[in-house]
């Protein structure tokens, strides 16, 4: 079982498609707590990815994943911008020339991408950021490649995981972002970047379910 190329830019459509469906949602959750702006900016971001497609004809995984990263980077507003072109840099320059990806793959590439956010945004779990939902995420995939489950399974345990985690921000403190500015009053409210990004590793989960 493996996740191959054209695997990797259907999961970038359905991406697309799932932050336009939750837009409201993730603006209705940013504004509870931010600036009201993440939806609208994450639909952006990827609407602007979806216009560059035609450039992926020819690139292995680890081009496809620069691109979608230097594409956020560059025009989604605010810290996602940063956080979730690095999430894609980072996942690219652990494939790299690769034409598929095995569970381990999948595994380092992820890995890889969160650590670049924790370093970027310098957050860490329990902070009620995106890392709280991609932490746990990563951590169920190194396990299940431990322990040799396959791939479908693993992620489908990794999109349990992150939703888990991005659930676990509701009573949290904010301690970074826009967010940390309400201090007590950010308790009681979801995350919208653990929320974006769970919808991102469901979709994951949900498009390499048959590869």
């Amino acid at each position: 079982m493996a996740v191959g190329r054209d695997d990797v830019v259907a999961w970038i459509k359905v991406c697309a498609e799932k932050l336009a469906e939750n837009r409201d949602y993730l603006t209705q959750l940013d504004a509870a707590i931010g600036d009201a702006d993440h939806g609208a900016n994450m639909d952006r971001g990827f609407k602007a990815v979806l216009n560059r497609l035609a450039e992926f004809s020819d690139k292995d995984i680890g081009a496809i994943f620069k691109i979608v990263g230097m594409t956020l980077i560059s025009t989604v507003g605010g810290a996602a911008g940063p956080l979730y072109g690095t999430f894609f840099l980072q996942a690219g320059s652990k494939t790299a020339g690769k034409m598929e990806l095995s569970l381990a793959d999948v595994s380092i590439a992820f890995d890889a991408a969160l650590n670049g956010v924790v370093m970027r945004g310098k957050a860490e779990p329990g902070d009620k950021t995106m890392v709280d939902a991609l932490t746990p995420a990563v951590d169920t995939l190194k396990k299940a490649l431990a322990d040799n489950a396959p791939l479908n399974i693993a992620l489908q345990q990794m999109a349990g995981s992150a939703r888990q985690g991005m659930e676990a921000t509701i009573p949290l403190v904010a301690r970074k972002g826009r967010a940390s500015y309400l201090g007590d009053r950010s308790a009681g409210h979801q995350d919208p970047g653990a929320t974006s990004s769970y919808l991102l590793l469901k979709a994951a989960a949900d498009t390499w379910g048959d590869c």
